[in-house]
């Protein structure tokens, strides 16, 4: 007699509209050694039909390195929001529930709008401007210690993981998130950034800034990175309060 094939069984919430109810399907898939969970939804979208034998639409997530360093593939796996190309069946209690990221509006099934967290970027001027396109030569040296933890700060994907886990990221608060608010002291740091530092940190002491961050530290521990977002956090508290002053009495920018 013909052994039986080992399945995984998934539980799904899924979403036809921005707008529609979400509603669950459950699917069972063969269990194949070292898969994870977007090898899993490629298997349902080979064959999308329910455990039931109920044939449906294929479910809509987003991917694209499978390396766990562009950040697209975020949902919200077992209760936990984390990257799916580096969730390992093996490693996942069973039935393995996949859920989108509720922090961000849902366009469909696990894909999600992430602009929020993207417009917070371009609110705090994420970028290291530059006069031009042609060769500027080698640029100012960082400090090596400096270098060490700003390279920390540098490994952010905008995932989305840290805002998801943030209970103070939600759609009644304006509250940025923690992976802007660590991008400014990212790029206050860099000696060319450091040019920008006062109206960067204007942007984040404003609504929605810092003072909206309640220190739940949940970021931290979300963080597929491990990046030191409240050490980031209380970083620019100090910065900050500095500015406040400056700014009261009158102060030249330059620091």
């Amino acid at each position: 007699m013909a052994e039986q094939q080992k399945t995984v069984t998934f539980i799904i919430q899924r979403q036809d509209t921005p707008d529609s109810a979400p509603y669950e399907e459950t699917f069972e898939i063969p269990y194949r050694p070292n898969m994870n969970v977007i090898a899993a939804l490629m298997e349902i979208q080979r064959n999308p039909v329910t455990k039931d034998g109920k044939k449906t639409t294929p479910v809509t997530w987003e991917m694209n390195c499978l390396e766990e360093v562009c950040g697209a593939c975020s949902m919200v796996i077992n209760g936990k929001p984390r990257q799916s190309c580096s969730a390992m069946v093996d490693q996942l209690e069973e039935p393995i529930r996949l859920e989108p990221m509720r922090t961000f509006p849902v366009i469909r099934d696990l894909m999600v709008d992430r602009s929020r967290m993207f417009d917070a970027l371009k609110k705090v001027k994420a970028w290291i401007p530059i006069d031009g396109t042609y060769d500027l030569g080698p640029g100012p040296r960082m400090p090596e210690t400096k270098r060490q933890w700003a390279y920390e700060l540098s490994k952010c994907m905008t995932c989305g993981v840290c805002l998801e886990a943030c209970p103070n990221v939600n759609d009644k608060s304006n509250f940025m998130g923690p992976a802007p608010l660590s991008q400014v002291r990212l790029f206050n740091a860099h000696p060319t950034g450091a040019m920008n530092k006062a109206e960067r940190l204007a942007a984040i002491m404003g609504d929605g800034g810092l003072a909206s961050c309640g220190n739940s530290q949940n970021c931290v521990q979300a963080c597929p990175k491990g990046i030191p977002l409240t050490t980031s956090i209380a970083a620019l508290n100090r910065e900050a309060t500095v500015q406040m002053f400056r700014n009261f009495f009158g102060s030249d920018y330059s620091y």
